[in-house]
C-alpha cells in the first residue's frame, strides 16, 4: 500500500462512546482530494456458546454536504423519542443479564406476598373424607 493510501485510511480526529455491549467510533477521515468526512461505526460484542466472542460492525459514511440535514433529522428524532417516552431506558429490563435493584426485589416480594394472602383468604376448606 502506498504512503498516500495509508494517509487516506488514517483517522484525523477520533472519539469513542462505550455503551454497554456496543461501542461507537466517530472518526474524521480524509478523502483523496484532501477533504474531510465522518465515519460512524457501531461495534457490538457477541459471545459464542464456547465463551469466545466476536464483533459485528456497521459503518455510516457522512459527508459535509449532508451534515446539516443529518443533524436536523437526528435532533428531531432524538427529541421526539425523549418527549414521547422520557429518558428512562425501558429495554434494560428485558435484557437477560439485567440485575434488578434491591428496592425492586423488595417491591416484587411484597406484591407476591400480598397475592398469596389474598388468594388464601378465599380458600375453602376441603374434607377429603367426602370423596
Amino acid at each position: 500500500m502506498s504512503d498516500n493510501e495509508m494517509l487516506e485510511k488514517e483517522e484525523i480526529f477520533s472519539k469513542v462512546l462505550r455503551a454497554g455491549r456496543r461501542t461507537y467510533f466517530f472518526d474524521v477521515r480524509s478523502t483523496k482530494a484532501g477533504d474531510y468526512y465522518l465515519t460512524i461505526t457501531e461495534s457490538k460484542k457477541f459471545t459464542n456458546d464456547d465463551g469466545s466472542f466476536h464483533y459485528k460492525k456497521h459503518k455510516i459514511y457522512l459527508y459535509k454536504e449532508d451534515f446539516v440535514g443529518f443533524t436536523e433529522i437526528l435532533n428531531e428524532m432524538t427529541h421526539y423519542i425523549v418527549d414521547e417516552k422520557g429518558e428512562e431506558v425501558i429495554s434494560e429490563r428485558h435484557q437477560k443479564d439485567f440485575q434488578k435493584s434491591y428496592e425492586q426485589e423488595i417491591e416484587d416480594s411484597v406484591d407476591i406476598n400480598e397475592e398469596v394472602v389474598a388468594s388464601t383468604e378465599s380458600f375453602t376448606d376441603v374434607n377429603f373424607d367426602d370423596i
